[in-house]
């Protein structure tokens, strides 16, 4: 399964339709990918697993969110201050 996760993001190119967001405005997808990004990486680390299965979240969050957010968003995670449960 991991190769399979490997050969996804290796042949990636933007993020995939996702029918939870039908709509142009993708700024919810984006913050979703990014949130479940980081509970993977959250997960896998505390169970000592693998964490570049996480990286497809990444990579979608990074083709679908504006890079300043992303800027925004880890110096809030920096501070302690970021407002998304994880």
């Amino acid at each position: 399964m991991a190769e399979d996760i490997k050969t996804k993001i290796k042949n990636y190119r933007t993020g995939p339709f996702d029918s939870c967001f039908p709509n142009q405005d993708q700024t919810r997808n984006c913050w979703q990918n990014y949130l479940d990004f980081h509970h993977c990486k959250k997960a896998m680390t505390a169970k000592g697993g693998d964490v570049s299965v996480c990286e497809w979240y990444r990579c979608v969050y990074n083709s679908l969110c504006l890079i300043s957010w992303v800027l925004v968003w880890g110096d809030h995670w920096a501070e302690g201050t970021f407002p998304g449960k994880i």
